[in-house]
């Protein structure tokens, strides 16, 4: 898959970013807050969803066995949960593998950063980060939250939307992809069906 790159000005660019970013993983040393600049640049760990949900039509397409069904013992914070890449074959026979990137979000004319459950002296707590959404308040300025597991959120006003993420680099392979309570209750569903 090719790097990614998005500049994003409106609601529903970020919605598209927000998609790409579901389960980063983000050290609370890697966001800068620059207030001089009004910038806030968060370097993280994205998962590739993209690839995985390739990965799950091939194997519908072969009806091989849904990596859903195979939950690992070890989970992520939050509500989080994580599917073990064992048994999931790709179209061709061979197993498909969960990748991650290092990515880069940056924010511009961000006027204040707020955080909350957030601890910026533990620099070595780490993050999964679950939604990046916008409400505006006063057009074109307005709020932009970034959601992580656990109750944990950065709060900026922002001047405007006005924003890019950015692939900084070659995916590498990961061993879990992230789940949630609802994909394993919609999995199940289907299944007694």
């Amino acid at each position: 898959m090719d790097a990614l790159k998005f500049v994003v000005l409106d609601e529903e660019d970020l919605e598209v970013a927000s998609t790409h970013l579901q389960d980063a993983v983000v050290r609370v040393s890697d966001v800068l807050w620059r207030p001089h600049e009004r910038r806030l640049v968060v370097a993280l760990n994205r998962f590739d969803w993209e690839c995985a949900h390739g990965a799950q039509g091939a194997q519908g397409a072969q009806g091989t066995q849904r990596a859903q069904g195979t939950q690992r013992a070890q989970g992520t914070q939050g509500a989080q949960g994580t599917q073990g890449a064992q048994g999931i074959q790709g179209v061709s026979g061979t197993r498909c593998e969960y990748r991650r990137r290092r990515a880069a979000l940056r924010f511009e004319r961000v006027m204040a950063c707020k955080c909350r459950q957030i601890d910026p002296a533990q620099k070595d707590a780490v993050l999964n980060l679950l939604a990046v959404e916008f409400s505006e308040t006063e057009a074109p300025s307005g709020v932009v939250k970034l959601t992580f597991s656990g109750g944990a959120t950065l709060r900026l006003d922002v001047e405007c939307l006005e924003a890019e993420l950015a692939d900084l680099g070659p995916s590498w392979t990961t061993n879990a992809c992230p789940c949630h309570g609802d994909t394993q209750e919609k999995t199940a569903e289907r299944r007694r069906n």
